[in-house]
């Protein structure tokens, strides 16, 4: 059975043959822990691939590495400052300080691909050449944006203040995401992937009543693009996001990377076990870093005691990053091995 079978047996409960893997690394992973990216590639290889060929048209905004110390400038004209190798910065002067000037902002329409007939036949085929399951190559992420463009503190002001400006500026946040997508969900790809941190430690950014009336329909809308191209719905958040995992089950997102451990699994059990996909993770700030393996075998029994489920549902899934123990990343997948014997 191929790496694509694997996932979407397991994304539809239809009881695959062992878990399927994927591994996250920073850059920084890659320069400080080399051994333990290649071992982990190694005997737990990835079921997982990105479209190997580029078919977007190079940003004239862009510059820089977001990866490296310094500045750089994404595709929408942002301005990150990095102070940490191998990782990304953050946005300290946002584009727009007032919400008056919303027009200003011009979404990157000139970096999608020139010939979609074209651009889609290269993705096609770099498709047919594996096995593995292949994601789309956009993410669209309309609150991580807003808050690029307007400062974080602006963006939740924006939010509870709900000015005509603000909806126009989130409306042509996702019209271009939406378009995005479209070329993608017309590839063969396996699924369309979206993200936004939506959480703190402790709970939303927001009240849980704003993100259902402003951000909810714009999830919605991408799940329902994708299922109606065949395609499955992956999304990720950072933080505790408990508050709305029955609304991301609802709206149909098929498989959720969330930070488990800042939330009560035995809630997330209740609410998405058996609907859902838990697209990991182990948790990367306090477990991960642990001296003492042991720490991550616990980490995933308890996963395990909650979540698992023989039909599917589990992706052994973790970020390497600033900090990672290798012994202890080691130590996580070897366990999985052992609680469910493959």
């Amino acid at each position: 059975m191929t790496s694509r079978d694997i996932v979407k047996r397991t994304l539809t409960f239809q009881t695959p043959p062992r878990l399927a893997h994927e591994l996250w690394a920073l850059p920084w992973a890659f320069r400080n822990l080399p051994d333990c990216v290649a071992e982990i590639q190694r005997r737990w290889p990835s079921d997982f691939a990105w479209v190997n060929v580029n078919t977007y048209e190079p940003s004239p905004r862009a510059k820089g590495d977001p990866y490296v110390v310094g500045v750089s400038t994404d595709d929408w004209g942002c301005v990150f400052e990095n102070i940490h190798d191998g990782i990304i910065g953050e946005v300290k002067n946002p584009q727009i300080e007032r919400i008056e000037d919303w027009d200003k902002v011009q979404p990157p329409y000139e970096i999608l691909p020139r010939d979609w007939v074209v651009a889609r036949k290269k993705i096609n085929e770099a498709y047919a050449q594996s096995d593995k399951f292949m994601v789309s190559g956009c993410c669209p992420r309309p609150w991580e944006r807003l808050q690029f463009l307007r400062g974080t503190v602006n963006a939740m002001m924006d939010v509870m203040e709900e000015t005509d400006e603000f909806k126009k500026l989130l409306a042509r946040i996702h019209d271009f995401y939406m378009a995005e997508a479209e070329f993608w969900v017309k590839t063969d790809v396996d699924s369309l992937n979206f993200m936004d941190d939506w959480g703190s430690q402790t709970a939303l950014l927001i009240p849980p009543e704003k993100w259902r009336k402003w951000f909810k329909p714009m999830y919605k809308d991408y799940c329902e693009l994708a299922h109606a191209h065949g395609k499955f719905a992956f999304m990720h958040s950072d933080g505790y996001i408990q508050e709305v995992y029955p609304d991301l089950v609802e709206i149909g997102v098929d498989a959720l990377n969330s930070q488990l451990f800042c939330m009560d699994m035995e809630v997330l059990a209740k609410v998405a076990k058996g609907k859902l996909t838990f697209w990991g993770e182990i948790d990367r700030q306090h477990v991960l870093p642990a001296k003492d393996p042991e720490v991550g075998r616990n980490a995933v029994r308890e996963v395990y005691k909650h979540l698992y489920d023989p039909r599917g549902g589990i992706i052994v899934q973790f970020e390497l990053g600033v900090g990672s123990n290798p012994a202890t990343a080691i130590a996580i997948c070897e366990e999985w091995d052992s609680l469910t014997g493959k």
